[in-house]
């Protein structure tokens, strides 16, 4: 048992020096910030073009995510690998693109091509690397400099400090980007119309049912009318609108269930709806919808434009779509 607790001890211990040492790295990085990474961000947001990320090894992972972050948040942007460009993806690099090439060391000879043809042709060319002095750096255009710290890797070699802060100073690029183009959840939306995220950004209207969907009734119908338009829209609710189609009030199965008990055989919609029932726009995101059903502890909600009914939902609708 004791050695038990020694390993799990001194697991938690180097765990902890991983991650200080990494922390100090990423506070070496914002120490070191300056007027460089305000060009390397004018250059992006001047760019007609892509943005072409491109790096070996590691820094080729990391491109990677940094080129997704930025394809995803507004900025076109792909990943192009140093070596395939050799041999003819530099094909797809135009004189409009801004190219970001990533090396630790600077030195990475599957950049050289890269490199060349940048100068070549023009090509705008942001240099991440945390030697000023490298090949890199001296092709750069701007040069984004990477601190020189130690990695957290026990030898010393595996990236490790430095991939953390190549990725956080990535993400530094793609927040700024968000900043300078005002990109917005709908924008956001657009680009993830799949998966956890595509659903929680969906909005009412997209999810809403509508036209002849809809449980819409006269505000003088009777129980009978009431029941069967209930019982055929199976939505558990019935709308009321007045003579110029406002919206006026609402009756639930569970409204139903209540009053089962009365004489309901002469009663008008008027006598047993809930008068001006809580509504909703159909441009709010769905996840503040099944926040306001939750809060009111409804399971129906109609959508209203100028007081008229446009749509209806239920919470199982929102349920199906994964928001919760």
């Amino acid at each position: 048992m004791q050695m038990v607790e020694k390993l799990q001890n001194a697991d938690i211990i180097n765990a902890i020096k991983t991650i200080d040492i990494e922390v100090e790295a990423i506070n070496e990085l914002k120490n070191s910030l300056d007027e460089n990474l305000t060009k390397a961000l004018n250059l992006i947001e001047n760019s007609k073009g892509r943005i072409i990320l491109s790096g070996m090894g590691k820094s080729g992972h990391i491109a990677k995510k940094i080129a997704a972050s930025l394809a995803s948040t507004g900025t076109p942007s792909f990943f192009i690998h140093p070596a395939e460009a050799s041999h003819g993806d530099l094909g797809m690099v135009t004189n409009d693109d801004v190219i970001i090439a990533i090396s630790n060391s600077g030195e990475s000879k599957e950049l050289i091509d890269i490199l060349n043809y940048s100068k070549r042709f023009g090509i705008k060319l942001i240099a991440i690397t945390k030697n000023p002095e490298s090949s890199l750096a001296k092709a750069g255009d701007v040069v984004l400099k990477l601190p020189n710290a130690k990695e957290a890797c026990p030898l010393g070699l595996a990236p490790t400090s430095s991939t953390t802060a190549t990725l956080v100073l990535g993400d530094v690029i793609t927040t700024g980007m968000i900043e300078r183009k005002g990109f917005s959840k709908t924008q956001f939306n657009e680009r993830h119309p799949g998966g956890k995220l595509g659903s929680i950004l969906q909005k009412v209207k997209d999810i809403m049912h509508t036209g002849d969907e809809m449980p819409i009734l006269n505000e003088n119908s009777g129980i009978n009318e009431i029941i069967l338009e209930m019982t055929s829209k199976r939505l558990g609710c019935v709308g009321f609108v007045n003579q110029n189609k406002e919206l006026t009030g609402m009756f639930t199965d569970g409204d139903l269930r209540r009053c089962i008990s009365q004489d309901l055989k002469n009663v008008k919609a008027t006598d047993i709806m809930t008068k001006n029932p809580i509504t909703i726009k159909k441009d709010i995101f769905a996840t503040e919808a099944i926040k306001i059903l939750n809060e009111k502890k409804i399971t129906n909600i109609f959508i209203t434009e100028d007081k008229k009914p446009i749509g209806v939902l239920h919470i199982h609708d929102l349920l199906q779509k994964g928001i919760a």
